[in-house]
């Protein structure tokens, strides 16, 4: 296993970190516990010393299941990242609940790695208002967490300033081949890592969707190539490449990745791809783009929308949903980044038809058309599922309210 500093803290972190929200399932549904906590347990066995959850994935039950594969002295052999939901804080006292009951939950006296999840414009400026630069500071004080981060879908301007406005250690992003000018994209890597802080990566494999059910064109492109390698190995070592990158987060759940990765972990050093190496990753993200049904580039020329309709976030999504069918997972997303469920509207329905947009699109995209195929193919529904996902993440927050309430009353 190879392993990078941390630049505050000197902190040395396996490359290959173990993310917690695609745990195995059983047949009949729920988490595969046995075999999630075996396979962890291997990766841990084999070097990797990061493992990332957060409350809301398996709806509050993969911090549970990390609890008990992390007993029996594996605690103490990694760092653990986890996250505060800003959806469900309302006061200063809310984070605090919050962090003490996952503190309970996880069976640790501290969290290594704290995340402000998926931080966008709007609740990065809920929080601030609210006092969470005075709760990490405190945290940190007084040891219930280690390093503060946060996680990120938003774009380089908004991750800049986010940057900024706090003395972080880490950060987390987005970023693939298929990312590279999109979200933060390698603008906002350099920037956070001339910072210095250490930037996490999510997301290297597109949810797995760069290595599943693969176009024809982009399996030829693979196969051609003189160098043997699987997509996904090329895909992390496209990331590994890069000496900004910290840790590199794959959501395994099935024991040939997990050994697939742990090698792959063991030989890729940054700037170890040749450039024949870069070449074959550049034809093959240049034939996705083709593919894609909206020729957006995510360049940002009609940002910001008067409307307020995020529009590159909004097409890369549709993009998502139509290259890669099989996966229903494009969806939910657009309804948690645009639709209001985890931060502010931006959908695409919002659009006014102002025009503004299609007149400095470099691509001369007719932007207000596609949003309205956008808006048809991805907003339907969302006015009841939204408020019914979000009435789902406030009865988890109360549960776990009761909860903690009650343990400190058994333990009085």
């Amino acid at each position: 296993m190879l392993y990078r500093n941390v630049p505050k803290s000197g902190d040395k972190l396996s490359i290959l970190g173990f993310g917690y929200m695609r745990l195995p399932t059983k047949m009949g549904g729920g988490i595969d516990e046995e075999r999630a906590i075996r396979q962890l347990r291997y990766a841990i066995d084999n070097g990797v010393n990061y493992v990332d959850t957060a409350p809301a994935y398996h709806f509050g039950k993969s911090e549970k299941v990390l609890a008990r594969a992390l007993e029996n002295g594996y605690r103490e052999k990694v760092r653990i990242a986890t996250k505060l939901p800003p959806w469900s804080v309302y006061s200063r006292p809310d984070m605090d609940r919050i962090l003490d009951s996952q503190l309970a939950t996880l069976h640790t006296d501290h969290i290594d790695y704290y995340l402000l999840h998926s931080l966008s414009k709007g609740n990065w400026e809920k929080l601030k208002a609210l006092g969470v630069g005075e709760f990490l500071n405190s945290a940190k004080k007084d040891g219930r967490i280690k390093n503060a981060g946060f996680s990120f879908h938003g774009d380089t301007a908004t991750l800049k300033e986010i940057v900024d406005s706090y003395n972080w250690d880490f950060c987390q992003i987005q970023y693939n081949y298929l990312d590279e000018n999109n979200q933060a994209g390698t603008e906002g890597l350099l920037y956070a890592a001339g910072k210095n802080l250490a930037v996490m990566v999510m997301e290297p494999l597109r949810g797995g969707n760069l290595t599943g059910q693969i176009p024809d064109e982009i399996k030829k492109i693979w196969d051609g190539s003189p160098v043997k390698r699987s997509p996904a190995e090329w895909a992390l070592r496209w990331v590994w490449d890069h000496p900004e990158v910290t840790v590199v987060l794959s959501g395994m759940n099935d024991e040939a990745h997990i050994e697939e990765n742990l090698r792959t972990a063991n030989e890729a050093f940054p700037h170890s791809l040749a450039p024949a190496d870069i070449e074959i990753i550049h034809r093959v993200r240049n034939t996705y783009q083709r593919l894609m049904k909206v020729g957006c580039t995510g360049c940002r020329y009609c940002m910001p929308c008067p409307a307020g309709v995020d529009i590159p976030g909004c097409f890369s999504l549709y993009n998502a949903h139509h290259l890669f069918p099989h996966d229903r997972s494009a969806k939910f997303l657009y309804l948690g980044r645009h639709g209001g469920l985890l931060s502010h509207v931006s959908y695409a329905g919002l659009c006014k038809n102002c025009g503004r947009c299609e007149k400095v699109c470099p691509q001369h995209l007719p932007v207000p058309v596609l949003l309205k195929d956008v808006s048809k193919d991805m907003e339907g529904m969302m006015g009841i599922i939204v408020p019914v996902l979000k009435g789902g993440l406030w009865c988890m927050d109360k549960v776990g309210y009761v909860r903690q309430a009650l343990s400190r009353h058994k333990n009085s």
